[in-house]
């Protein structure tokens, strides 16, 4: 066969191996056990990690306490490494942070690919993006054509696709993106049973078939990844008799999470360790508060640790209507890397959340930059049980002094703000 066979399945077929109805206690006794091995791996076959990890016992990181205590990893700090390593003339493009290169560079491994994201940053293929799970679940099967128009040239979303549809031995016609009327034609001619790419661009192809007066191509399925797939453009497929699923994923990650026919949610991905933290700390949040997805992955190739992938999402609770036991998320809820500008100056989540850690007599705080443009006004808003001018009045000297801007302060009462993961919020008006 010219495909990798994944692991055996379960009865009837429903899973794609049997990790994904497992259960949940031995899924954490091995993500645990796995994840020490991973740290253990990064000090020793990662320069960059092994200086981040100076000092930590990798055997002893076996708990997401133990895992907590790690820094955040953030994709600005590998660019900006890189950068720094190009300007001083250094030959190791990944700046320390991988564990797999080439003739020249300082790493064991050799890397199969490399790609690279605006920055520009690079960033080297690992063991694996996984992508064959996501695939099972949105209902392809050995033997299908997959559609696949993600881009292959510079980044990886291509190659993503096309390693997942390899796994369970798929065929695939490598579309990449742009040609509608090349990839219209290759639609009707090779009939593809599915599709891979955004939901735009599929809603594409498909309104230039409505304009030729054609009926729809024989797609039934599709996996959809890289946009925002809302329920009216749910909807649109269904109408044309396409069931599409999507999934997240991630260039440096591979996949994170996969929707299933259920529609409630995503599940986690049985490779990865996923934590919900607060923006700007990276201390974990109670199950059903919005904050950042950081994500450590158990790739020995490039071993990303706590890495902060600067979305939102939430831990939904239960598990999923068809019988996977892992957690599931509620998909991309925004950004959290919320840094703005005002009055010329950076306001970051990490500021407010200093300002957090001087005043432990406050709960949540938000920080709300309102006026017209060239008007900036700051308002923070914090909620403390037992309000004061006093504590109102220390509150905006350390908000002076921590952004060098002064703002307004509004205390309220407990409960008062949304756990949304907000921590700024822009409502400035630009009309």
């Amino acid at each position: 066969m010219h495909h990798r066979p994944r692991a055996a399945v379960t009865p009837n077929d429903l899973y794609y191996d049997p990790l994904e109805c497992r259960d949940p206690a031995l899924r954490e006794a091995a993500l645990m056990d796995a994840l020490a091995r991973q740290v253990a791996r990064a000090q020793s076959d990662s320069p960059a990690q092994a200086e981040r990890l100076a000092g930590v016992d990798a055997q002893a990181v076996r708990s997401r306490q133990a895992l907590a205590s790690l820094p955040v990893l953030r994709k600005s700090e590998l660019l900006q490494a890189q950068q720094a390593g190009r300007e001083a003339g250094g030959a190791d493009p990944f700046a320390g942070f991988s564990a797999c290169g080439w003739r020249g560079l300082p790493y064991p491994r050799p890397a199969r690919r490399v790609f690279q994201s605006p920055g520009p940053l690079y960033e080297p293929q690992g063991e694996s993006w996984r992508m064959g799970r996501a695939l099972f679940a949105a209902g392809f099967r050995e033997g299908d054509l997959i559609h696949n128009s993600f881009s292959y040239h510079l980044t990886p979303a291509g190659f993503m696709l096309d390693e997942g549809a390899a796994a369970l031995g798929c065929s695939v016609f490598p579309g990449g993106v742009g040609n509608t009327e090349l990839q219209l034609a290759a639609l009707y001619e090779l009939r593809a049973q599915g599709y891979g790419g955004t939901p735009s661009f599929l809603k594409i192809l498909l309104e230039a078939a409505d304009a030729k007066g054609r009926e729809p191509p024989p797609l039934r399925r599709a996996l959809f990844s890289g946009e925002a797939y809302p329920p009216s453009l749910r909807a649109w497929f269904r109408e044309r008799g396409i069931a599409g699923l999507q999934c997240y994923a991630t260039a440096d990650l591979g996949l994170i999470a996969y929707e299933t026919t259920a529609c409630e949610g995503l599940v986690l991905d049985e490779h990865v360790i996923v934590e919900i933290v607060q923006p700007g700390t990276g201390d974990p949040l109670p199950d059903g508060e919005v904050g950042e997805v950081v994500v450590t992955t158990l790739d020995a190739d490039y071993p990303l640790i706590r890495f902060g992938t600067g979305d939102l999402s939430a831990v939904l609770p239960g598990t999923c209507p068809t019988g996977r036991t892992n957690t599931r998320i509620k998909g991309w809820m925004g950004r959290a890397d919320q840094t703005t500008k005002v009055r010329g100056m950076f306001v970051t989540p990490g500021q407010i959340a200093e300002l957090g850690k001087r005043h432990s007599d406050v709960q949540r705080l938000r920080l709300s930059v309102e006026g017209a443009l060239g008007e900036d006004r700051m308002v923070l808003q914090a909620e403390a049980a037992q309000p004061s001018p006093a504590l109102a009045e220390a509150l905006a000297r350390s908000l002076r002094d921590v952004t060098k801007l002064r703002g307004e302060v509004r205390l309220l009462a407990p409960g008062s703000l949304p756990a949304d993961g907000k921590v700024i919020e822009d409502l400035r008006k630009y009309d």
